[in-house]
């Protein structure tokens, strides 16, 4: 705006660094536990070589019971040490051991184990790798090894406590010929004093951090001489590998839920389904640090680490802070001036890093959508192939009744205490791909999980994995949590009036209310892909009334179906177009059928509500009769979040005493930023985007800030603008140097407290390097 001067605010405290300056990269680190047993040094061992009854060897210990490790930050390799010269006689003897001289773990990012791996996007030296695959490592020896005199091993280490039996420390023989699903090296290549493994691991390996040790001995040795790597070891789920739990056989579906960095998360209504882009940033720099750090803070063993629906299950309760101070603070109140506000991100990375810098602080605030893209971006990252999915008219049941129940008086109004039961405009969760062996069969595939903190699961605010399969065919007593997200999708709305003794009858059944449109990212493109029939059989076909019923035995009102009562006419609310915007009058058309032969009088009645997108009423702002239109001037100071509106019909027809029920949400919608890219973009070379936001309000938006990041354009930042005026238009120039090639997204959102849920985004294809010598 003339006359303002744009402030970038640094953002250096949680992640992000202006400038284009590198960030600082945030190790995972481990406390010891306790001191590591000392070694026995050289002199020792050869002293008791020449006196064994007077320096007798303690007993050793089991490899079950192994002393707590440092995994992360291995220091520099340990070097046996030099054994003193030995008395005449004994020369060749001792010049004869084997020792590891250097060791390299081939992990670079361009090397065949990350490339063979699917790997070579994740930032980091370690060798990052997945399980039931070989990979190569390469070891120096100080003289050439000898397969008849000369034996190695490699050791393998994850967690504080490692041992065999529990699959977290592992022994890696040298054999002839490698075999599937177990721990393996094979001598595949040697020159003089170096030799090349190739080390196998099976598909149900530990994931995690490992730390990474050579053993070796030769004929006349009785002590092991150890060298440990400076690097670790990252072993990561498998979707490529068909033994491992999480395969998916597909490699368009592999690139799009395992490999793709960024998404698009839906919310809205149901008929006026917005979509914003996320950056999941799955391989951005220290986000899998950040991935381990999550496991590490749980109080999940290690061991536990091998079973995809165990770290999905931790990973639901961690994401959110409601009882374990995980990653993100959940707030529907609307007051995040100490945070930071759920509609302003548009990424996982900056979420993640900021957790993590922080030794586990949870970041404030989060919403639905926001717990699920950092759920996908852990997700991706560990290996398990996910999604964000959106469910419109989403059921919130509160006591197990796997229906969403109404409760009205005498006079068919709401009871506001007792309508503890809400239907959310949209809710956002997550699938995850993988095998069940722990159900029976033909119940693998999509998996539903949330990490929104709504019901405690056990104890703790999780949810899931629920089988997608069970939830369709109402299978509620299968694990884990499949009830909730049962009735989430398909239950029934059940209005219930009082009567004069102060019990309750049902009076009406609406079967269709929840559950619309569940939408996720198509495969390979940015449409929405509708798959609420992986969820749910056609509305109103045997199949899906079967599967209500059957699931309602298992709720806690097993006797709600009844009789059907005759019905006649209906009440349906529509709304025209893309819907109400912002800033202007609402306007719904509102639709009553009479299906008999006969006439029919009715009475009805409307009521809407301020609401919160979880179906929670702030309060009542227009009561009324037909016809229906809410001035902008009743809404404009009551809104809240996605500025979402709940309209009540009911009513009676008069010839039947047919109750008429309909409850139906709408939001009004808000403008988008609009994005253009400047110049060309090329590697290296500094481009330029231009932002434009032009405010829909005859009001002063206060405060305003934007927030811009391009996952390899530019690092994520703020820019305070402060104060826009009525209808006024906010032009905003970035300049920045891209420095990844291929297709990428320029985000950008705007976050003030009288308007919320407004970005854009911008397509950008970004060439390589720029040919120096052409630009000279």
């Amino acid at each position: 705006m003339p006359g303002e001067r744009l402030i970038l605010r640094d953002m250096s405290e949680v992640g992000r660094f202006p400038g284009g300056a590198p960030p600082t990269r945030v190790e995972l680190t481990i406390q010891q536990a306790g001191e590591r047993k000392q070694e026995e040094g050289g002199c020792r061992r050869w002293f008791r070589k020449m006196c064994p009854c007077c320096c007798k060897r303690q007993n050793s210990t089991s490899y079950d019971v192994t002393d707590r490790v440092e995994l992360v930050k291995p220091p520099t390799p340990i070097l046996q040490p030099t054994k003193p010269k030995p008395e005449n006689g004994e020369t060749k003897e001792m010049e004869g051991n084997l020792s590891v001289c250097w060791m390299d773990l081939l992990s670079s990012k361009t090397g065949q184990n990350r490339l063979e791996h699917h790997t070579d996007l994740y930032h980091g030296d370690e060798l990052i790798i997945r399980r039931g695959q070989t990979f190569q490592i390469e070891i120096e020896l100080n003289r050439p090894f000898s397969a008849d005199s000369d034996k190695l091993h490699l050791d393998l280490k994850t967690g504080p406590l490692p041992m065999v039996s529990k699959g977290t420390h592992v022994i890696i023989p040298l054999v002839d010929h490698l075999e599937d699903e177990r721990w393996e090296a094979k001598i595949v290549q040697q020159n003089g004093n170096k030799i090349k493994l190739s080390v196998n691991s099976p598909a149900n390996a530990v994931i995690g951090l490992y730390g990474v040790t050579v053993a070796t001995t030769s004929q006349k040795d009785e002590v092991a001489a150890t060298y440990k790597s400076s690097k670790n070891i990252v072993m990561l789920f498998n979707p490529w590998c068909e033994e491992d739990t999480v395969f998916l056989d597909d490699e368009e579906e592999r690139k799009e839920y395992v490999l793709n960095d960024i998404g698009r998360i839906y919310y809205g209504t149901e008929n006026q389904i917005g979509a914003r882009t996320w950056n999941f940033g799955q391989f951005h720099e220290g986000i899998l640090d950040a991935c381990l750090f999550i496991l590490e803070k749980s109080d999940m063993p290690p061991s536990g680490q091998a079973d995809p629906v165990n770290v999905v299950r931790v990973i639901s309760a961690l994401i959110n802070a409601q009882d374990d101070f995980g990653v993100l603070v959940g707030n529907w109140s609307g007051n995040y001036s100490d945070g930071v506000s759920p509609t302003a991100w548009s990424s996982s990375v900056e979420i993640l890093k900021k957790y993590h810098s922080s030794n586990g602080t949870p970041v404030s605030y989060g919403q639905c959508w926001v717990f699920s893209g950092v759920t996908t971006t852990v997700l991706r990252c560990l290996g398990i192939p996910a999604r964000s999915v959106t469910n419109f008219q989403s059921a919130h049941d509160t006591d197990v009744s796997l229906t969403t129940d109404v409760y009205l008086d005498e006079n068919l109004e709401p009871i506001d205490y007792l309508n503890r039961d809400s239907v959310w405009n949209f809710h956002v969760w997550n699938e995850c791909w993988m095998a069940r062996a722990d159900l029976p069969a033909g119940h693998g595939g999509w998996q539903a999980v949330d990490s929104t903190p709504q019901e405690t699961s056990q104890g703790t605010f999780r949810c899931g994995p629920a089988s997608v399969n069970a939830i369709r065919s109402g299978q509620v007593y299968l694990k884990h949590d499949t009830p909730f997200v049962f009735a989430e999708v398909n239950s029934d709305k059940i209005y219930w009036q009082r009567n004069l003794d102060g019990t309750f009858s049902q009076i009406y059944s609406e079967k269709k209310a929840v559950g619309h449109c569940i939408s996720t990212k198509a495969v390979g493109s940015d449409e929405r892909a509708d798959i609420t029939h992986l969820y749910k059989h056609p509305e109103g076909s045997e199949e899906e009334r079967i599967a209500v019923e059957l699931a309602s035995r298992y709720g806690s009102k097993p006797d709600v179906y009844s009789a059907p009562n005759a019905e006649d006419v209906t009440v349906e609310v529509k709304v025209e177009g893309e819907g109400p915007r912002m800033g202007a009058d609402a306007k719904l058309s509102i639709l009553v059928k009479n299906l008999s032969s006969q006439p029919r009088r009715a009475t009805l009645h409307s009521q809407v509500a301020v609401m919160y997108y979880t179906g929670v009423l702030k309060g009542t702002i227009k009561k009324d009769e037909l016809p229906w239109v809410l001035p902008y001037q009743q809404y404009r100071n009551q809104l809240v979040d996605q500025a979402a509106l709940l309209l009540t019909l009911s009513g009676k027809v008069s010839e039947t005493q047919q109750v008429l029920a309909n409850q139906t949400s709408f939001r009004l919608r808000t403008p988008d930023l609009v994005i253009m890219p400047l110049g060309e973009a090329v590697v290296g070379k500094e481009m330029a985007a231009k932002i434009s936001f032009t405010n829909p309000l005859p009001r002063t938006l206060k405060g305003v800030v934007f927030r811009v990041e391009g996952l390899g354009l530019q690092r994520g930042h703020e820019v305070v603008v402060g104060d826009v005026g009525a209808h006024a238009t906010v032009t905003l120039t970035e300049h920045f140097i891209p420095t990844q090639p291929g297709p990428r997204k320029l985000v950008a959102s705007l976050d003030c407290k009288e308007l919320t849920q407004v970005h854009g985004v911008a397509d950008v294809v970004t060439s390589g390097f720029q040919d120096t010598e052409q630009s000279m």
